[in-house]
């Protein structure tokens, strides 16, 4: 705990999020009506009973977007939901194969497939639980005596249902899911090499050629920008079978694709800035072909108010959601989250004393020295700083010359 508040309050004392669940949780003041709105009606009832969602966080710097983003994951993983999330400054997001390989690996692709293992172990009248950790199911029923071939058949026959009659499911990816799965049970018997070939080509990896593939009974193309997101159903119906409620892809600092600095890791050039505006809008066309999917982008104000080379500047994208950036008041449905409006109409010197109390709170319960924010600073901070820097400015004053109690 020592080591992740050191951690935190560097990241804070840097206007940044905390980065740890647990703190953000304790930390969170003001939005949690919004998290607890969308985790009632979309991750309990709209994304889990099938559908797929799109939504964006937007504010000035300072409004605690990633906050926001963190802890509505913190929420999503806590009611069963996989959850991928990246920054655009580590992941070029001009080619939607690169979001597919944040969610698979997110997935953890052989823990998915080893629990469809069990339930075809269910399903076939054995308990899961009494196989010996490092033991496939074949070697365990070996074990109990001779294998009758009728036992094998079945496991072919519920492989065969449960992936390759899916009519979600990509029929290489099923298949690859198939063998995957298969070798787990320790029938049909995979090799090790042939695994890492179809996990490989699953990432989209280079390595995996599709000669080797086809060796493997299948006739698959390359995952490319564009079937990826094709694959990213069938990764989701994975995700659905192994009995989790679905994926949630979380793409913050979407601010980086107008931004020119040499600096930065990544850098945007105008071609990749619009083949990103043209991959969100396609998402945006194609939303209802996905199933238990949720994304959220976030992105600083000036992504909207850069008219050169902001979303203004890519029309086929601007003209689908410009309707809810330009909403007056806070709609809790609404599809662009605006935490600037949302600090607006929230925030009021209760909260901002709030919000000190319970990270000096965290603080203090860590060893370190932190003075809250009283009711007279509240004040003064609401009347000379701007909503939408105000969390950050929060979290400054009350973790700035913070020192460790000896």
């Amino acid at each position: 705990m020592q080591n992740d508040i050191k951690t935190a309050i560097s990241l804070l004392k840097n206007g940044k999020s905390p980065g740890n669940n647990e703190l953000i949780n304790e930390l969170s003041v003001g939005v949690n009506f919004i998290t607890d709105f969308w985790k009632e009606k979309y991750l309990e009832e709209y994304i889990a009973s099938g559908g797929s969602k799109i939504k964006f966080v937007t504010g000035n710097s300072g409004s605690g977007k990633s906050h926001f983003i963190e802890l509505f994951l913190a929420l999503a993983e806590s009611s069963g939901y996989v959850c991928a999330s990246f920054s655009a400054k580590e992941v070029w997001l001009n080619d939607f194969k690169n979001i597919y390989a944040e969610a698979l690996e997110s997935a953890d692709m052989l823990a998915c497939l080893g629990r469809c293992g069990e339930r075809i172990v269910t399903e076939l009248g054995y308990d899961a639980s009494e196989i010996p950790s490092g033991m496939n199911f074949i070697d365990y029923l070996s074990g109990l005596g001779p294998i009758d071939p009728i036992t094998k058949r079945e496991i072919r026959l519920l492989l065969n249902q449960m992936f390759l009659q899916n009519p979600l499911i990509d029929n290489n990816f099923a298949l690859a899911c198939s063998l995957l799965t298969g070798g787990i049970l320790g029938h049909p018997i995979l090799e090790e090499p042939n695994k890492e070939l179809l996990l490989a080509w699953l990432m989209g990896k280079k390595e995996a050629t599709l000669p080797a593939i086809r060796r493997l009974g299948m006739s698959p193309s390359k995952i490319t920008k564009y079937n990826a997101r094709h694959m990213l159903r069938s990764l989701a119906e994975i995700v659905k079978i192994s009995g989790r409620a679905g994926i949630v892809i979380a793409a913050d600092d979407l601010e980086i694709l107008v931004n020119s600095g040499s600096l930065e890791e990544i850098r945007y050039t105008k071609m990749k800035r619009e083949d990103t505006y043209e991959s969100i809008r396609e998402l945006i066309d194609g939303i209802d072909t996905l199933k238990n999917v949720m994304f959220i982008f976030g992105f600083d104000r000036k992504l909207i108010d850069d008219e050169a080379a902001g979303l203004k500047s890519y029309w086929a994208l601007w003209m689908r959601i410009q309707n809810e950036v330009s909403s007056e008041k806070l709609n809790k449905f609404t599809d662009i989250l605006d935490l600037d409006r949302l600090a607006v109409q929230e925030y009021n010197a209760g909260v901002i004393v709030e919000m000190s109390k319970r990270l000096a709170k965290v603080l203090a319960d860590a060893d370190y020295r932190a003075n809250p924010i009283s009711g007279e600073d509240a004040d003064k901070i609401l009347s000379k700083i701007h909503f939408a820097s105000l969390p950050r400015q929060v979290n400054k004053a009350t973790v700035n010359g913070t020192e460790a109690m000896e």
